[in-house]
């Protein structure tokens, strides 16, 4: 597996730099050689924030923590991008390591109970072509984190959305 660690207002240290690839190189049990784990240190403010972002074969799991500090981080980001490889490892094991799904995993001590998500409820609307200024006021207006709207320069379907920053983020629909 091929680890690569950036930074942005962050100063990796060799440490960190060590820790990092012996902890992410042990996902290796699960992927074949042509895997990339990407590593991505932040500060934000006085937070820090780690990015862990595993691709292979067409597969991708990524983890986002905040913390005080980047070791602890580390060993928040592993366990969740684990449970992510076990709970779909069933439907995607062709791509991963032969009986690298055993009970024996890295990060936790038994498999997690997974409860499957259910639609409990349906919405329908009508789009009307609008601009994305005037989205940004409907967002405002109603007590939710996105809007969806049709786009009057486009046609097409967009999604308006509040980014964790406070600003906003535009979801373009291509088809």
């Amino acid at each position: 597996m091929k680890i690569e660690i950036n930074s942005k207002n962050y100063n990796v240290s060799e440490k960190l730099k060590d820790i990092i690839e012996k902890k992410v190189g042990k996902l290796d049990k699960y992927f074949n050689d042509d895997a990339v784990a990407k590593v991505n240190c932040k500060m934000e403010g006085s937070i820090c924030k780690l990015e862990l972002t595993v691709r292979s074969r067409g597969l991708f799991y990524r983890a986002e923590v905040t913390g005080d500090n980047m070791y602890e981080n580390i060993d928040l980001a592993l366990p969740k991008v684990e449970k992510q490889i076990v709970k779909y490892g069933d439907k995607f094991y062709t791509r991963l390591k032969r009986d690298s799904l055993n009970k024996d995993y890295l990060f936790f001590d038994e498999l997690p109970i997974f409860k499957k998500p259910e639609v409990v409820k349906r919405k329908q609307f009508e789009l009307e072509p609008i601009t994305v200024e005037d989205a940004k006021i409907f967002l405002e207006t109603i007590d939710n984190n996105f809007y969806i709207f049709m786009n009057r320069e486009t046609g097409k379907v967009n999604v308006l959305y509040r980014r964790n920053d406070g600003n906003l983020g535009l979801i373009e629909a291509i088809y």
